[in-house]
């Protein structure tokens, strides 16, 4: 019998083989939120989850040019930078959501 380590967290999972093009990066915009989330933290926190750095930057001036709420919050009241401030990886994330706040 061997005993099997524990399985480490990730804040973010790799992302390999998919092309994020301008066209791929505007359907996230269109993902609909479960009954009772916010459409636009779901879209937030969906592309946040499913892209590269540099795919969420471009997202983000996408997601603004359609006027989104940068700040909308999850059920608890937390906007993504605030859920996304503790996680290890997320500086380039967090990064282009304060420049784009700032604006």
């Amino acid at each position: 019998m061997t005993e099997e380590a524990p399985a480490k967290r990730k804040d973010k999972t790799q992302v390999i083989g998919e092309v994020f093009d301008d066209e791929r990066i505007r359907t996230f915009l269109n993902f609909l939120p479960p009954a009772g989330v916010d459409a636009d933290f779901h879209v937030l926190e969906k592309a946040y989850r499913g892209m590269k750095a540099e795919n969420f930057s471009t997202f983000l001036d996408f997601f603004l040019a359609e006027h989104r709420n940068i700040n909308a919050t999850d059920s608890a009241g937390n906007t993504l930078l605030d859920i996304i401030a503790g996680h290890p990886r997320a500086t380039p994330y967090i990064v282009a959501l304060k420049a784009r706040m700032e604006r």
